[in-house]
Order: C-alpha cells, then structure tokens, then sequence
C-alpha cells in the first residue's frame, strides 16, 4: 500500500513544484505582476518536495520481481505450401509426382512467461506463444538458459504451463484479478521485440471485456501499460508485486503498441494451469444453447424490462438446457444468483464450472421471472463452420417497410442449412438500409419473425405488416451452424 499511496501524492508533488516556482523571481517583478498567482510554498520547502517526488520509484518492487519473469524462445518446424503444386499442369511441366510432400521451413519466435511455482519448476504462457513447438528454451533474468517441456495448453483460454528443472528459481505471489478496479496502478514485465526483458506502468483500463474476439473464453483486463510483440506470455503486476495478469495481446493497426493492451485474469489463468497440471486438460460444464448479448431494441422486441443478459437464440436438441426447459427466446439473467451483463459472461461463468456441477438460472420468459435448475453437461466436439454457397435462383421482390432492402428466395440447394431448415434465404441486403444496419447478411436464413415460423416471402411480410409499427421486427436467424435473434425498425 504504500507505493501505492506515494504514486496518488506524485501528480501533487508536482503540482505543487509548478506553483513554486513563481518564488524563484525578482522581487520586483513579482511585486509589479499583480496577475501572478499566489504561492502556496515557499523556495525552502521545494527542495523537501523534490525529494520525496525524487523518491517515487519503482525500483525496488521491479527489482524483487524481475527474477520471476522470464524470456521463451521456440524453435518450431511448418510446412510450406506451394499453391502451384496443387495445379496438374506445373506439376507435370517440372516433372513433379502428384504426392509431392510440402517444403519444410524452420521458424524462430520469443515470448515471455511467469514463474509462478519455483517449488516445482512451473512457467506460466500463453498457448500462442508455444504452439508446435519442437524446441523450448527459457532464459532466467540472471541468463541461465534451460531447456523446458510443455505440460499441457488450453487453446480456448491461450493458457499454457511449462515446466523447468532449476535450482534458486524465485516464483512471482499471486494477487486476486477480482479485486482490481479501473484504475488501479499496473505494470506490464516481458521481453519485447526479444530485445530483453522490459517493464512499463499503466492503469487499468477496463474490466470484463468478453467480446474481444481472439479467444474462445475471454475475461480480459485492458491496460494502456504498453505491451508489445514479444510481451505475450508476461507478466501484469499490481503496486505490490503481485501477480494479478498474464499479457496476451494488443489492438493496434501497426503491430505495435497504441494503448490498448489485453491480460488474462490471473484468478482465471491459475484455474485453468492448476487444472492443466493435475489433468492435462480443461474440463468445462455446457448448457448447449446458443446466446447473444441484450440489446435496447432487443429488449424492446422481446417486451421485456432488461438491459442486461443473454438472450437464447438457439437450444441444442438433446442438451442440458433442452431438458431442462430452457427455451428459444429466453433471457438469462443471473447464474447462481450471480448477474449476467452479457453472453460472453454467461459462457465464462458456465465454463468455470465442472461437467455435473448443480447450477440455478435465472431467466425472464415473456417478460416473467423464472428460475431453472439443472446439472451441466459436457462439451461436444468442436464443429466445423462451413461457408453456405448460393446459386442463381429466381429472388422474390422484397417485402415494404421495415425489411424494405432485402431480396429474399427459397433456400437454395446448394446451401448447407438446406432440408435442414425451414425459412426464407436472404440473397441480398441494401448497405445502409434498416436491415443491414440491423446485422442481417446475405446467406442468413429466417426462420421466424415475431417468433412465428417463416416458410416463405410471403410469410414474412404478413407478420411483419401486422406488428405495431412502434415496435422492432423480431427475427430469429439461422446463420451456418448458429442462430441469433435481430431487431430491425
């Protein structure tokens, strides 16, 4: 606390240096200039000033936990693919086999990562920072070189752990992410660029950020510490010195820093190496529902009172959530009495928990409150995303008023969602219409609006006509493999 408390009185220190410095005129000028501000310290107590600002450092606190970060460089082997040999003529110009193998290309990367259990040797990293890797090799802050192995990775969080045979190795003390605030005090320690290990000051910036879009499971600390490539794999570190983030990643055009820095919680990333450790892998609880965050016009569409939560867009047939009732049009509001904001906290929360595990949800049906209880499933395999081709097929003159804009036509059959699904398939939107601002795409299928099926244009625009035009169009889309509720007007 009391580096913390000195960097709160350093802006006034300085402050205070800046309206000193009327003293240091001439007498007579000062006394001709009766504009000049009046002096709240005299010239003897600058020095005392500057002292204490002089005393605000770092140093000693970077200087205890230094040792606990350290440099990862990664020797990994990928394939090079030669698009022209996928062409049946070069190949037979150059007199190529058809089973030509792929070149071979070694690559060199750095990161960083966390010593966080000396006892045993473990480093904490981010999965991106070791992946395919043939050749792990730490560097300690007092450059000992030692090879390390990989004891297991989560891709879905970008959590990896490491493991170092070492002696006198120092572990960095883990503080709690869920007690940070915006605005708190942060240091980012990495190795930048690979240029050696570096350390930069920030504050928080934000909590929560869910929707980032790099991981499958985020909860991300945002700070303006400046992080760079490199940095993956570091270390977030409160004014203590305690561990409280491990840096992952950067928004920015250039590739490099602009402010806008990304970090696992560490409450989040010791769960899941803690796990890694004792398993091998991440077991994660699954309801089986698709959701998407709540919108004003969503919430204006559905009827309900609510500017938070997970509206359910689609159930998995045979899921957890379809056993226990849980229906399409939904609003999860809380789970085990814990608010949600948005859906991508409703993944983070029913993620954190154990396949079986009991869980009370919160819901608001048609504006009613609701609570289900259920125990939580297991993940299935991951699906694949397939790109839903369309053909030529005679459009259908888009209905007026709010869909105005939008070229519908059967399902064609060439798309993937076709005999799978029943709806009216969207072959064009108008840029700048009300649909398109609205999120809805060519290739979306609707299958409902207003939460009655659509199986044709004209189906479409009947319900649509008789909705309150002070109202938004509720549709339910079917998008590839999800669906997703749009409010358009």
């Amino acid at each position: 606390m009391r580096s913390a408390n000195l960097a709160i009185l350093a802006p006034l220190c300085c402050g205070l240096l800046a309206c000193t410095q009327t003293s240091d005129l001439p007498a007579s000028q000062a006394k001709n200039d009766e504009t000049a501000p009046a002096t709240v310290a005299d010239a003897k107590s600058a020095p005392a000033i500057r002292s204490a600002v002089a005393g605000l450092t770092l140093a000693p606190m970077l200087k205890r936990v230094s040792p606990a970060v350290v440099n990862i460089s990664v020797d990994s082997t990928v394939q090079v693919k030669n698009p022209l040999l996928d062409n049946p003529e070069f190949r037979q110009f150059f007199h190529l086999p058809a089973d030509a193998k792929p070149e071979t290309q070694r690559v060199h990367a750095v990161g960083s990562g966390v010593i966080f259990d000396a006892r045993h040797g473990y480093v904490l990293t981010n999965n991106h920072v070791v992946t395919d890797a043939d050749k792990i090799l730490v560097t300690l802050n007092d450059r000992r070189q030692i090879a390390a192995t990989l004891v297991a990775a989560d891709p879905k969080s970008d959590v990896a752990v490491l493991k170092i045979s070492a002696d006198h190795l120092t572990d960095l003390p883990l503080g709690q992410s869920k007690n940070l605030r915006v605005g708190d005090f942060v240091v980012a320690i990495g190795d930048p660029f690979g240029v050696g290990q570096a350390a930069t000051f920030g504050i928080v910036s934000a909590l929560g950020r869910d929707d980032v879009g790099i991981e499958g499971y985020e909860d991300f600390i945002q700070t303006d510490a400046s992080i760079n490539p490199g940095n993956s794999g570091g270390a977030l570190i409160d004014m203590s010195g305690r561990l409280v983030g491990i840096n992952t990643a950067i928004l920015s055009r250039s590739n490099g820093n602009v402010g806008v820095g990304f970090a696992i919680p560490i409450d989040m990333a010791n769960a899941i190496a803690r796990e890694l450790i004792a398993h091998g892998k991440v077991s994660r609880g699954e309801l089986g529902v698709v959701a998407q965050d709540v919108t004003p016009a969503l919430s204006r569409a559905l009827g309900i009172q609510a500017n938070a939560g997970a509206v359910i867009s689609d159930v998995r047939p045979g899921s957890v959530a379809a056993s226990a009732g849980i229906k399409i049009g939904d609003v999860i509001t809380a789970i085990d009495g814990q608010p949600l904001l948005t859906s991508g906290q409703l993944r983070n929360v029913i993620g954190a928990k154990q396949p079986g595990a009991s869980v009370r949800i919160s819901v608001l049906r048609d504006g009613k409150p609701l609570d289900i209880r259920t125990s939580l499933g297991r993940p299935e395999g991951e699906k694949t995303q397939q790109a839903s081709a369309t053909t030529a097929v005679a459009a259908k003159a888009p209905p007026a008023g709010r869909l105005s804009g939008v070229t519908l036509m059967p399902i064609p059959a060439d798309s993937e969602l076709h005999g799978k699904v029943t709806g009216v398939y969207v072959a064009g939107v108008a840029s700048g219409s009300g649909a398109d601002e609205a999120g809805l795409a060519e290739g979306d299928v609707i299958v409902s609006a207003d939460r009655k099926p659509v199986a044709t244009p004209t189906d479409l625009a009947r319900i649509v006509e008789a909705q309150n035009k002070d109202k938004p169009v509720l549709l339910r889309v079917q998008r590839g493999d999800s669906a997703l509720f749009l409010a358009i007007g």
